[in-house]
């Protein structure tokens, strides 16, 4: 078993095609399919499902997966160590970012990286927390920007929160709720609530509130771009729940932005898998001084 034929096992499983999975590794086609197969037969299984349409993983293939993600990741990490001490840091970082990441100081961060190794190849993902975190914990990202459930984040994730916030009312300016100096959630129950999906990390932090107050949770519009939030309050739709942090950005003059009672504050940080997994570019991410917070 060879770390080659283990990426090119990867690259299939990822581009669900063998072509595909030729053109990315710069081979001829029948070079991986005779490489995969010298795996299937060393495994004694099929690793895919192979048909005239498509190509899919099999339980041996899904098995396989993990582990070939850690090796590859291992042989990555060691060529960037090493490229690292030699002064020349190269390879790849992936990072996942989830709504609100502009407001962190994530760009600035990876604008300062840039200039002092642009050796490395950046690759961002967009995702909700929920779609990223699964991908930190398989390795297939080295980090992510994710907001913090409310019972905290799993021990085996490393964490650097970026920003600390609340979630507040956004209500039309010619409502009379705008010039409240705070609103209670039992007097959100009844009126059409727009806020994030089921998918939005920071829903957890909505429905525990709720759920704590004793007051039914029933958004009747969800979408996780606040700006559509936004346009939607503007237009009479009704009063959005949304992180304090955007609404200061846009200034929109429409809408007043009324603190909550009791409060729901929120954290979102970057993760990544803790232990030995940190690749030499994210190490070198971390490393870079920074106005936030370390937890």
């Amino acid at each position: 078993m060879e770390v080659r034929t283990l990426q090119y096992f990867l690259a299939v499983a990822e581009e669900k095609s063998f072509t595909r999975a030729a053109a990315r590794c710069h081979v001829a086609q029948p070079a991986i399919s005779q490489q995969i197969r010298a795996l299937e037969r060393e495994l004694g299984e099929a690793l895919f499902e192979r048909d005239s349409r498509s190509v899919r993983l099999s339980a041996a293939g899904e098995a396989l997966m993990p582990h070939a993600r850690a090796v590859t990741a291992s042989v990555a990490a060691a060529k960037a160590e090493f490229a690292a001490r030699s002064g020349l840091l190269t390879g790849n970082l992936s990072l996942g970012a989830a709504d609100g990441v502009e407001h962190s100081g994530l760009p600035g961060r990876l604008g300062a990286f840039h200039r002092q190794y642009p050796g490395v190849n950046v690759h961002l993902v967009d995702g909700t927390s929920a779609s990223l975190v699964p991908q930190v914990r398989q390795g297939s990202l080295d980090a992510a920007f994710v907001a913090v459930p409310p019972d905290g984040l799993d021990t085996g994730f490393g964490h650097r929160v970026l920003i600390r916030d609340e979630i507040v009312a956004v209500v039309a300016a010619g409502r009379p709720q705008a010039g409240r100096s705070e609103l209670s959630l039992a007097e959100l129950a009844g009126l059409p609530l727009i806020t994030y999906g089921p998918d939005s990390g920071l829903r957890p932090h909505l429905r525990a509130a709720f759920d704590t107050a004793g007051v039914p949770f029933q958004p009747a519009y969800a979408t996780n771009h606040v700006a559509l939030q936004i346009e939607l309050v503007a237009a009479g739709v009704g009063i959005a729940l949304a992180g304090a942090a955007a609404h200061r950005v846009t200034g929109d003059p429409r809408v007043r932005a009324v603190p909550l009672t009791p409060r729901i504050p929120y954290a979102k940080a970057l993760i990544w898998r803790a232990g030995p997994h940190t690749s030499a570019p994210l190490k070198a991410l971390l490393a870079l001084p920074s106005a936030e917070a370390d937890d």
